[in-house]
This record gives C-alpha cells, structure tokens and sequence, in this order.
C-alpha cells in the first residue's frame, strides 16, 4: 500500500523531508507542478531537502565532493533561483555532495528552510541504483518524499533504493498523476480513443499492445512514425518519411494493419523541397475523422504529435485533433511527455486538457500496465524499513 503524504500525520511528517522532484525540463512546467507539495511542507515547518537531476550528464568528475567539467546548463544552481522566485523563499542551492557536512548544515538551520542539491546524475552511483549512495541521501533527512512521476519509470537511487532506509510518501502531485492515468487504464469510460504520434512506433508498442490485448481501446488514431508504418504495411509507399524497420517493432505492428480500431490518415501534408518525399503531418480528410471519434470518445489518451511540428505550417494536424479534445466537455482526456505538452503550451492548448501527466517515459509505462520501480518501492512494508544510524 502506498503512503500518500495528503493523509499523513503532521507527527509522522515532521522534522526534515528527502524531496524527489525532476526539473528536467525546458521550462518550469515541472517544477510548478509540485509547488503544493513543497508548500504543504513548509505549512508544517518541516526543514526539505530537495534532489533532482538534468540530462544525461557525461565528462565531468568530483573534486573533493564538488562536480567539475560538467556542461553549465546542467547544474542546478539556476532551478534553485527560480524555484525561490516561486516559493517566495530563499532556496539554499548546495554545490557539493560532502554528505557530513550537508547533513550538519540542514541539521542546524531554521525549521522551514528548503535546500537544493546539485544534479544527482553526477555522482555514478544515482543511475545504478546504488543503496550506498542511496544510504547517504538518506542520512540527511527523517522521511522520503517522492513527487517526481517522471523519472519513477528509473530504478535510481534517489527514487527505489532509498526508500529501503527512510518511511517514505507519494507527494501531492504523484498522487494526481497515480489517480489521473487509473482513471484512463484501470477504469475508463468508453468510447475509448488512444491518439500516437511523435516520430518512434517503438515507443508506444507497450501501450498499443496492452489496450489492444485488454480490449480498452475503442480506436487508435495514428499519426507520425506510428502512422507511416503502419501505412508501409497496408502497402501504400511512404517513401522517405518515417516509419520503423526494426522486424521486432514490425512485428508487433503487423496485425494493426488489418485491425478495424486502428485509423491511420486517408491524406496526408508531403514536404516541400528537400522534404518533398517526407510526409510530415496529416491531411484535411484524416483531421475530420480523427476529430469524429474525438467527439464521441468518454476517455482521450494522446501522446505525441501528428506532424513536424518543428515547423509552423506542419502543426495543422495536431492544433486541430487538441481543438477537437477541447470541444468534447464529456469526455476525461490526457495528454503527457514533454514534447507535447511544450507544443500545448505553445500554441496555449494545454488547458483543454483534463488531465497532464509530467511524465513521458513514465506515463507510457504506466498506460502499458508496467510496474514502475519509484511506485513500487513506495509499496515497501514499513517494517522492513531501515533508518540509516545517524
């Protein structure tokens, strides 16, 4: 059973918090997602000390605990700068990871004061899910909080072997997202419509092939890579575009093309120039009846754009599919990965949404019925729960 930290004592929370958030991000879309569980703690004058991480890190090293010959934009002294503009309180930003003198510094400063450690994938042991370093993060706080959905598809330190050493809570954002994506897979309301895109069928194969084994889906709308594969397997020549050619991927996308469910464009937009072979977006045909079964559908699951939306004139498609999930005020729609919820964003379609999952990777694996590795370590029984000797 996972711990929700909403219904935690304030007894069982106090002291300090090990807060997991993931402002790996172009902008601060994250990070604003998880300002109530942040302010939920500082209500109960708790002292946070936030870990997080940006990118895949390569190159560097530590000197003395300090990270050096890291690419600049991968620290995090400027996240600890905005989230302090956010908060409205100062954001203790720590440069180094000399776990003694981290732990004094948080053990003696004021009640309600927020640290933030430098990006956690620079240290090697974080992505190998090291319990040693996982037993230092932990050293530094009396509970775990995990509020960060998007990397708990990881089996990291910071995010599953942690919480072999610390009583450990789902944030309030975490709860969201575990409620939000149940309410699409576990029990959704049909008409069903499942909407991929985005340039890699390989990506979405856990999900096509859980909602197709299950039943669940009522239609998948194809747009993309996914699309023009399944396009080269109905025979019609996608020529330069996208498509999969892995016969693993191929494999699992071969009965699609003669699955009645899967709606794949009747027109398509082809590139110009270099691009004339490319088919980059859909057409005026596909948009209207992708927007049918939008119009009918009661759950909208859509990750990944339809077109090249790299450029203006190939948004056309999915500006128009996330219009017609606008309209449609019966039914529960979701939308995540942060391609697409920056193209929301941009185009200011994201509040049409009921439901934006933070997550990419996670929230694919969570749609395909995995079990993922920060969930389920939050599932530990506390009694085997080892708090590190302090």
């Amino acid at each position: 059973m996972i711990h929700y930290l909403s219904k935690a004592s304030r007894k069982a929370i106090a002291g300090t918090a090990l807060l997991r958030l993931d402002f790996n991000t172009e902008d601060d879309w994250r990070m604003l997602a998880v300002i109530p569980t942040i302010l939920f703690l500082l209500k109960n004058d708790c002292r946070i000390v936030i870990v997080s991480h940006r990118g895949r890190p390569e190159g560097g090293s530590l000197n003395d605990g300090v990270p050096a010959g890291f690419p600049a934009a991968l620290h995090l002294k400027n996240d600890a700068a905005e989230l302090s503009k956010l908060i409205k309180k100062p954001v203790i930003f720590i440069r180094h990871f000399r776990f003694a003198e981290i732990k004094k510094e948080v053990a003696t400063s004021p009640k309600g004061s927020v640290f933030l450690l430098d990006n956690l994938r620079f240290l090697p042991g974080e992505e190998k899910n090291d319990p040693a370093l996982a037993r230092q993060l932990a050293s530094l706080a009396d509970y775990y909080v995990n509020d960060a959905f998007a990397v708990s598809h990881r089996a990291n330190a910071s995010v599953a072997a942690v919480t072999k050493f610390l009583e450990s809570y789902a944030g309030l954002e975490l709860e969201k997202e575990i409620a939000g994506l149940s309410r699409a897979v576990v029990t959704p309301n049909h008409p069903v419509v499942l909407i991929l895109g985005g340039a890699k069928a390989s990506d979405k194969l856990g999900v096509i092939k859980h909602f197709r084994s299950s039943g669940k889906a009522d239609h998948f709308l194809l747009g993309g890579g996914s699309a023009n594969s399944v396009l080269t397997l109905r025979g019609f020549d996608v020529k330069d575009s996208l498509r999969e050619s892995d016969p693993k991927t191929l494999a699992v996308l071969t009965p699609l093309a003669t699955d009645k469910k899967v709606v794949v464009p009747t027109d398509v937009v082809w590139g110009v120039g270099s691009d004339k072979k490319k088919i980059l977006d859909i057409g005026p045909k596909a948009i209207r009846r992708f927007s049918e079964a939008i119009a009918a559908a009661r759950t909208i699951i859509w990750s990944g754009p339809l077109g090249f939306i790299e450029r203006k004139e190939y948004t056309k498609g999915s500006i128009a599919v996330a219009r017609a999930i606008g309209r449609n005020r019966k039914a529960f729609s979701l939308t995540g990965g942060g391609e697409t919820v920056m193209f929301l964003k941009k185009y200011k379609l994201d509040k049409q949404f009921s439901f934006i999952s933070t997550g990419g990777g996670a929230m694919l694996d969570f749609l395909a019925g995995e079990k993922l590795p920060g969930i389920e370590a939050l599932k530990r029984v506390k009694s085997k729960q080892t708090k590190p000797k302090q």
